[in-house]
């Protein structure tokens, strides 16, 4: 398929309907999977009054319209992720959700702005608990397969090999050769640090912009080489969902897993304190606003729900991408049963 070619074309369709086949098979999988783990599949609704709280991030915006003609903004949310953290305080203890999730301005070979999000969580149990379902998880759709490995773009990886464990301390140091330790909330002395291996910085970036920049140009694209790589231990303001480390609190109970290069997973040990998760979300929300002139309500409800939250881990899997590297497709839109404008 091309972007001439409708993927309703009988051709089309025909080239991607092995990918589709594919995905049928380890949805099945996986939910046989979490179902024999005693978690019980929720389905959350994907109008929500905030669609996240992420800086950059960018949700769809819809009205609400009531019987008597009242009306109030709504969003397509952008996860799962508020929704069923409140069933988690109503007492559900393991759930999981094949989630539609939708964000504006997504879009390319590994970007859809409407996908699949696999988001499960686990009541009191550490955050190792989700990262080793993580790894489970890959090696059981590789398996529906029948390929040898994950693929993409003439990389491989072998997730039944003992994954790559790397904190971002160790990740910086090794791939970009930067002391994220020295430079943490030292915003220039992390743009010199970048400069010196031709990372662009300009006057108006953040610590969190360069931060980024070295992630994704020096660092993402040495991940999951081979075998899964467990990027752990973000810094705590890369990290506004998940608990501080106990050991460190400049850093959070935050991981990545990656395959070819590729993020297929995001976790956190969940932060349940209304008073700093507010604070977070604030200052995220300050960004939006300064960087793209608006900013998304605070859910209230949630920050409401979270100091009735148990302790807990949880989970967000890009499951389309997941299914791609299986599957050995081109393009995440391959592996799309209607993939959207």
């Amino acid at each position: 398929m091309n972007a001439q070619t409708p993927w309703w074309n009988k051709n089309a369709h025909a080239d991607r309907r092995p990918f589709l086949e594919a995905r049928g098979k380890i949805r099945g999988a996986m939910r046989g999977w979490f179902e024999a783990g005693g978690f019980t599949e929720i389905e959350c609704g994907a109008l929500q009054v905030s669609p996240g709280n992420e800086a950059h991030l960018h949700g769809f915006r819809t009205e609400w319209a009531a019987e008597n003609g009242q009306r109030r903004p709504l969003y397509l949310h952008t996860s799962p992720e508020f929704a069923a953290k409140k069933l988690l305080a109503a007492g559900e203890t393991k759930i999981f959700d094949y989630a539609r999730v939708y964000r504006n301005g997504e879009s390319g070979p590994l970007h859809s702005s409407e996908f699949t999000m696999l988001e499960w969580y686990r009541a009191e149990e550490p955050y190792e608990a989700v990262i080793a379902d993580c790894v489970g998880l890959c090696r059981l759709a590789l398996r529906q397969t029948g390929r040898d490995a994950l693929e993409w773009r003439g990389q491989s990886c072998d997730p039944y090999l003992e994954p790559e464990r790397l904190t971002l301390v160790e990740a910086f140091a090794r791939h970009a050769d930067i002391d994220l330790e020295a430079t943490l909330g030292d915003r220039d002395a992390l743009a010199r640090a970048s400069q010196a291996i031709s990372v662009r910085t300009a006057a108006s970036d953040s610590w969190s912009d360069i931060f980024s920049a070295v992630l994704v140009k020096h660092i993402e694209p040495k991940l999951g080489q081979g075998r899964l790589t467990v990027l752990c231990e973000y810094p705590a303001e890369e990290a506004a969902l998940a608990r501080p480390l106990a050991h460190d609190p400049r850093f959070a109970e935050r991981f990545e897993l990656y395959a070819c290069g590729v993020e297929l997973a995001n976790g956190y040990g969940e932060l349940t304190d209304p008073a700093e998760q507010r604070r977070r979300f604030e200052a995220e929300m300050d960004v939006k606003e300064a960087t793209y002139g608006e900013r998304y309500p605070l859910d209230e409800e949630f920050l409401a729900a979270l100091s009735h939250m148990p302790q807990a881990s949880g989970v967000a899997m890009g499951f389309d991408r997941l299914v791609m590297l299986a599957s050995g497709a081109r393009r995440i839109a391959d592996v799309l049963w209607t993939p959207p404008v």
